[in-house]
């Protein structure tokens, strides 16, 4: 093998890619447009909780329950009706997210010290940010039956409890950006490479070159080293400005080693070069590659716990994530960003990402040597 045959075919490569005007934008521009686009639209967080509210009891207790939710800055009544029915329809139509309807006993109840029930309608379409809404409607529900009893009983009320004192570590806000935007970075550098790789063959093949590469010295493992090295080049570049921006622009803690993101994303690379090397052989033209890397990225994406949590997919579906490399590097990255896991916690995935690159680029090689006839 002689690097200085693989050095003319490296830089043989960044004159291509950057002479193409098309590229720069896919280079430059668009990894960041996307992060930006995707660490804001993919939120989990509830900031803004419409409530619509039917006082059937319109007295002072109930007035001061509707005032608790009114001074809470979670939640902005938008609806006073005079009538259920409108709430069912406020519902529909996706005007409020949360409806609360107070019986007309509801002050009398209070007053001879009985449970008084409300109801309290969700919109459960998004059944999780509905579970989220009614936890903090039930915590606002409840300081406000620690008002009523302490008023009653005096603020010297002792009665046993359980105390429960929540610390969320490595979240502490639970902000979900912090754990969507640095999945977002290695999702990037997957699509990034997924691309570029894909169509390294097809141009040569279309430009009608690649006979006039097949007769030049370079062996295959030259060719292939030559072809793929700008990419690693420039993913890695991607990560590096991608982090950057993830810390700078979201505020993102940013609390392991970045030599050890280097490490990891260096072996993410072998799959994703790897499978976009693949694809390049076996496909015809550029069109066919594209619909080929998107045929690889949504399964990639819905199987890696980018969203959805593995645990709770079926069995044989997570076994089948094992073959997905995206899922090892999220826990990786995530791992390095929020915790400051090192080597001694994450070896694990290490050794999958290294096992499952190897045999991905192994025999996207094979499969590059036997279509080309090249050894």
């Amino acid at each position: 093998m002689r690097w200085l045959r693989i050095r003319e075919m490296v830089r043989k490569e960044f004159i291509q890619l950057f002479r193409d005007k098309r590229n720069r934008p896919l280079l430059i521009a668009l990894p960041l447009i996307q992060l930006l686009l995707f660490g804001y639209v993919l939120n989990t967080d509830v900031k803004d909780i419409r409530l619509g509210v039917f006082d059937q009891s319109k007295t002072a207790e109930s007035r001061r329950l509707i005032d608790a939710f009114r001074g809470n800055p979670l939640f902005r009544i938008v609806a006073t009706v005079p009538a259920p029915g409108r709430l069912e329809r406020l519902l529909l139509a996706r005007k409020i997210d949360l409806a609360l309807e107070l019986p007309p006993d509801f002050s009398a109840g209070i007053h001879r010290e009985a449970s008084v029930p409300v109801q309290v309608l969700a919109d459960g379409s998004m059944s999780n940010i509905a579970s989220e809404r009614i936890s903090h409607f039930l915590a606002v529900v409840e300081q406000e039956n620690n008002r009523i009893l302490g008023e009653r009983y005096g603020t010297g009320l002792r009665y046993g409890k359980i105390d429960v004192r929540v610390r969320n570590w490595f979240n502490p806000n639970g902000i979900s950006q912090h754990f969507f935007v640095p999945a977002i970075a290695a999702f990037l550098v997957m699509l990034l490479t997924f691309l570029l790789t894909s169509m390294a063959i097809i141009r040569e093949k279309e430009a009608g070159t690649m006979e006039q590469l097949m007769v030049t010295p370079l062996s295959a493992g030259e060719l292939i080293l030559g072809k793929t090295i700008p990419f690693i080049i420039i993913a890695q570049v991607q990560m590096v400005v991608v982090t950057a921006f993830a810390k700078f622009w979201f505020d993102l803690p940013f609390v392991g080693s970045a030599l050890l993101l280097f490490f990891a994303t260096s072996l993410f690379l072998l799959s994703t070069l790897g499978i976009g090397l693949f694809i390049s052989t076996i496909s015809k033209t550029q069109q066919q590659a594209m619909m080929t890397v998107f045929f690889f990225m949504l399964p990639f994406f819905m199987l890696s716990g980018f969203i959805f949590p593995i645990d709770n997919m079926p069995v044989a579906v997570q076994w089948l994530t094992l073959l997905n490399p995206l899922r090892y590097m999220l826990v990786i990255i995530r791992g390095i960003f929020l915790k400051g896991t090192g080597m001694g916690v994450l070896w694990h995935q290490f050794v999958a990402l290294t096992v499952l690159g190897t045999v991905v680029f192994t025999g996207a090689v094979f499969e590059f040597k036997r279509q080309m006839g090249k050894g």
